[in-house]
């Protein structure tokens, strides 16, 4: 009888395991498969750069837009629900914007970030709870594995519709295979939610709207939407800098991919080392001068080995301060239901501020037909990414 249990908690534990990381390989590939095929789509479709920039900038205002009100809904249906909901959405999603049609184009694009955003808010809550004393390596696992499918998915977006002859349409649905996984997982672990009502995380109101006046969540909250700034410009972008650049539009995107690869040590090694550390404000200090070096390699310079620097530079950096963002929202917060709070808010905020990303870029581009002014603009960010990141990283909880 004590073996039947025995094995049925760590077969519940290796479950829960698996659904965080199958979760994280969901949480961008939707996205960064879009990159490299902006101008195919654009096109094909007849569309200009800034609304094409919507492709990328719509998840994000939907991540704004849902991340407060998930905690509520979790409360009410369970973290397990709500989650396999999410993925179901994300699966929807992904299969209505691959139609040539720019109305469902920009509805699935919709509807891939509110199954994003679901995902997103409620992955650091069930952390918190399922792993207390490892918040930081477990956010090192979801955020490594996050970079391992976000890479993957932007290096073979081009070989996919070109290569292979998918189109851009079948090289953007191929990514609804990792979601189909992940609804098998949570199924399962919304049955046993179901049988022993253990699962559940209760997310208090009062705490909801508290987190809201605190300056400490305010940082975290601009940390995160700065540095997701960057990352969806970049994602969005890089590959047409690249590509004026010289590069031809499959080199641009392996580019793109190599970036996500070379950030992969950052995304697991960054969260431990802010796991040791009382302030996380070296970790900050060092990811900001990466940045501003990378993109203003990128400005300054059009040679192979200077956009292959700048690239690099720019990947760790990407990575690096996104695993910060995501320690934060647990090292922040006292408890699950704090953590969940906390990145509901910083979510909302932050990828509201991330959301104007893409389109303004795209939009500054059309203004002036260059990327030199775009790139300072993203120069200026970083620097704004290490100013708020020197508040967030200071050793406090948002509600204390």
């Amino acid at each position: 009888m004590g073996d039947t249990l025995e094995n049925k908690q760590k077969l519940s534990q290796f479950l829960i395991i698996a659904g965080i990381i199958v979760v994280a390989f969901n949480l961008r590939p939707a996205i960064t498969s879009v990159g490299p095929l902006i101008s195919t789509i654009r096109d094909e479709l007849g569309m200009s750069n800034w609304s094409v920039g919507l492709l990328t900038s719509l998840p994000l205002v939907a991540f704004a837009i849902m991340s407060p009100l998930i905690p509520r809904i979790a409360n009410r249906y369970t973290n397990e629900r709500v989650m396999l909901a999410g993925l179901v959405i994300l699966l929807i999603g992904i299969s209505v914007r691959s139609f040539s049609l720019i109305s469902l184009l920009f509805l699935g694009t919709l509807l891939v970030g509110i199954g994003i955003a679901i995902c997103n808010v409620l992955l650091p809550g069930v952390i918190k709870e399922k792993f207390p004393l490892k918040v930081a390596f477990m956010t090192s696992v979801y955020s490594t594995s996050m970079g391992i499918f976000a890479a993957a998915a932007s290096g073979l977006s081009i070989p996919l519709a070109n290569n292979i002859g998918l189109g851009w349409q079948w090289a953007l649905t191929v990514w609804a295979l990792p979601a189909l996984v992940g609804i098998f997982i949570w199924a399962s672990l919304n049955k046993q939610e179901k049988a022993t009502k253990s699962m559940k995380v209760a997310f208090v109101t009062s705490e909801n709207n508290a987190i809201w006046k605190s300056a400490l969540a305010w940082q975290v909250a601009a940390f995160m939407g700065l540095q997701s700034f960057l990352f969806y410009v970049t994602i969005s972008w890089l590959p047409e800098i690249l590509h004026q650049y010289g590069l031809s539009m499959s080199a641009a995107g392996w580019m793109l991919s190599i970036m996500q690869l070379v950030g992969l040590p950052a995304s697991f090694l960054v969260p431990v080392i802010a796991g040791k550390l009382k302030s996380q404000r070296p970790i900050v200090i060092v990811n900001g001068v990466l940045s501003i070096t990378g993109y203003t390699g990128l400005l300054m310079g059009e040679s192979y080995l200077v956009m292959s620097i700048s690239t690099v530079l720019i990947g760790i950096t990407l990575s690096g301060t996104f695993a910060l963002a995501l320690t934060f929202l647990g090292m922040r917060a006292k408890d699950a239901k704090q953590a969940a709070a906390l990145s509901g808010m910083a979510q909302s905020l932050g990828y509201l501020l991330a959301a104007v990303g893409p389109l303004l870029i795209g939009l500054l581009y059309d203004l002036t037909h260059s990327w030199s002014i775009p790139l300072l603009f993203l120069i200026g960010v970083s620097s704004c990414v290490v100013l708020f990141g020197m508040g967030a990283g200071r050793n406090k909880y948002v509600l204390e």
